[in-house]
């Protein structure tokens, strides 16, 4: 999914960041209000998560004035004020569900693909599979045939991605901005070395390769 959060604070935007991103998402992050409804109308976003408490407009008029310019998506609300009445003008303002603070990473991202699925329910997947190869993304497990492969953190995000789109050509610069969130290059060899450690791991030891290499374009998973 592609996510934007919406929260001043750097060190809990830092956070949620990189919790989401650990668990496959694609993340955006706006500091102030006014900087979340412009990336809001820009681009499409599968969820919001929004801090109630926000510089220059707060977050219930972020949700209030895209539910006025006819956008759905839903909204998850962050606040530390937990009463009744706050949650109810949270929810009467627009927003689709609301995590009053302190509150565990856990339950966070158990919230936001609660809100996934309630909108689309083929959003999130825990299971991707290609041909004999299977990806579990709620174990973090990988078995091709009845073996296990062990992954790094990065390989993994790197074998989901081409998993999510397997039959497709994959390009390094896909590659770079949704596995590495490299918006440049790097001019480094870091794809090949990935890639060549991936292929150890999912092709070598079995009789049919399924990671190909598109010469001139880039890469494909396919059975």
């Amino acid at each position: 999914m592609r996510i934007l959060i919406i929260e001043d604070d750097r060190e809990a935007a830092g956070y949620i960041r990189k919790g989401l991103r650990e668990s496959g998402h694609v993340v955006d992050h706006a500091a102030d209000g006014e900087e979340a409804l412009e990336m809001a109308r820009a681009s499409e976003y599968d969820i919001l998560v929004v801090d109630r408490m926000l510089p220059k407009m707060d977050g219930l008029t972020v949700i209030e004035t895209l539910r006025s310019e006819n956008d759905r998506t839903p909204a998850l609300i962050l606040s530390a004020l937990g009463e009744v009445d706050h949650r109810v003008e949270g929810l009467k303002a627009g927003g689709d569900d609301y995590l009053v603070k302190p509150y565990a990473f856990a339950e966070l991202l158990a919230r936001v693909e609660a809100l996934a699925r309630r909108r689309d329910p083929e959003t999130v997947k825990t299971k991707l599979v290609v041909g004999d190869l299977e990806m579990d993304l709620l174990a973090r497990t990988v078995v091709r045939g009845d073996e296990e492969i062990i992954l790094q953190p990065r390989e993994f995000r790197l074998l989901e991605f081409l998993m999510k789109h397997a039959g497709q050509v994959v390009t390094r610069t896909m590659l770079l901005e949704k596995v590495w969130d490299y918006h440049f290059d790097p001019q480094t060899n870091v794809i090949d070395v990935h890639i060549s450690r991936l292929r150890s791991k999912i092709d070598k030891p079995f009789d049919q390769p399924i990671l190909h290499t598109v010469r001139g374009a880039g890469y494909r998973l396919q059975a």
